[in-house]
C-alpha cells in the first residue's frame, strides 16, 4: 500500500528516523529527509546504502522558505523530530515553544500550502500524561505534563487536530512509550537501555535516580517502526494512539537482567529522586491494536539481548582501528 508513496520525513537521521527510513525504502517508497546540516554522503551511505528512492535536503523545518520546495510532491509527512528533553526542557522553555511547538505549526502552514493530506505525528506517551490515576495509561487518561516537553508535544498534538478540523490534513499521533534497540548510543543522557548497557560493557557504574523502581514501558525499535508503518496506511477516524509494549519494567529489573546476560557484577549508584520523573508509566494499547492491527512483537529479554550483542560489536570495532 505504501509502494511508490513519496514520504517527508523530519528527524529521519536520528535513531528512530534511521529505522524508519529504511523501513520504508524496503517497501518502495521514495524518502525525503530534511536535515539541519549537510550531511557528506559517506555517512548517508554508511547509514542506508546507495539508494536511487533517498534524497536529504538541507533545511530547517520551522522556516517556511526550506519547508516550501522540500515538501513539494510529497504525499505525507512523517515528523519525528524534536530539539529539547523530557529531563532538560524546563531549563529553556522559550527554546522548547519556538523550536517544536512555533515549528511545527509553520510546517503545518506548509503543508497546508503543498496540499499534503496527511501527519504521523511521533508525540510522548511517556511524558504527556504525568503521574497517572492508574496503569495501565489509555488514551482517554488526563493528561497533566509535568515539563516543559510533555507540555509542548501535547499543544503539538492539539495544533495537528486543529488543522486537521480545518483543512483537512489528516492527522495520526502516536503517543511512544520509551523506544530502544540497536543504534541508539551509550554515550547520550536520554536512552536507559543503551547507556545502562554500554557502561555495564565497559565496567563503569550505573548512576540510577531514586530507588530504582521507577517503572518504564519500554518498546523495541522494530515494534516502534511497525507502528509508523500501520499509521501511514491508517484511513480510520481515531487520531491518537498509545504506542508501547503495555507492560511495566523498573529500572532495578533492567540492572538485573544485565547482571545474567553479560555475565558479570554491575556497579550501581544510587542518586537522590528527580521531581521530573514520573514514578510508573505503562501505556495501554489496545486502541492501536484494534484500529491500526498492530501488536508489539519483540520481548524485552530479546530486544536486550540485540542491544547488548550490537554495543558490543561497536566496542570491538573501536578497539580494531584504535
Amino acid at each position: 500500500m505504501l509502494e511508490n508513496s513519496e514520504i517527508f520525513v523530519i528527524g529521519g537521521l536520528g535513531f528512530i528516523g534511521c529505522h524508519v527510513v529504511r523501513s520504508l525504502l524496503a517497501q518502495g517508497c521514495k524518502v525525503r529527509v530534511m536535515s539541519r546540516t549537510k550531511v557528506p554522503d559517506a555517512q548517508i551511505h554508511n547509514m542506508f546504502g546507495y539508494q536511487a528512492n533517498l534524497k536529504i535536503v538541507t533545511g530547517d523545518f520551522t522556516c517556511k522558505e526550506d519547508l516550501l520546495p522540500a515538501l513539494a510532491g510529497c504525499d505525507t509527512c512523517i515528523h519525528l523530530a524534536t530539539t529539547t528533553l523530557p529531563s532538560t526542557s524546563n531549563n529553556n522553555k522559550i527554546f522548547d515553544i519556538q523550536s517544536n511547538l512555533a515549528g511545527t505549526v509553520q510546517l503545518l502552514e506548509a503543508m497546508r500550502e503543498q496540499n499534503i493530506r496527511k501527519i504521523v505525528y511521533l508525540s510522548s506517551g511517556g511524558t504527556v500524561y504525568g503521574n497517572p490515576i492508574h496503569v495501565p495509561i489509555s488514551e482517554t487518561h488526563p493528561t497533566n505534563p509535568i515539563s516543559s516537553y510533555g507540555i509542548v508535544k501535547l499543544a503539538v498534538e492539539k495544533y495537528c487536530y486543529l488543522f486537521q478540523e480545518l483543512y483537512g490534513i489528516q492527522s495520526v499521533v502516536l503517543r511512544l512509550s520509551n523506544p530502544y534497540g540497536p543504534g541508539q548510543t551509550g554515550n547520550r543522557i536520554q536512552g536507559v537501555v543503551p547507556v545502562f548497557i554500554e557502561k555495564a560493557l565497559t565496567g563503569k557504574s550505573i548512576e540510577i535516580w531514586g530507588d530504582g523502581n521507577v517503572v518504564r514501558d519500554y518498546i523495541y525499535i522494530d515494534d516502534v517502526t511497525s507502528a509508523i508503518n500501520a499509521a501511514l496506511c491508517y484511513q480510520g477516524q481515531e487520531t491518537v494512539f498509545n504506542i508501547g509494549h503495555g507492560t511495566g519494567t523498573r529500572l532495578n529489573d533492567i540492572v538485573d537482567a544485565l547482571k545474567v546476560l553479560i555475565g558479570q557484577n554491575i556497579l550501581v549508584e544510587y542518586k537522590p529522586g528527580r521531581s521530573l520523573d514520573v514514578s510508573k508509566n505503562i501505556l495501554d494499547i489496545s486502541k492501536a491494536q484494534k484500529c491500526l492491527n498492530w501488536s508489539p512483537q519483540v520481548d524485552f529479554e530479546a530486544g536486550i539481548k540485540a542491544v547488548i550483542s550490537s554495543l558490543a560489536d561497536e566496542q570491538v570495532a573501536k578497539k580494531e582501528f584504535s
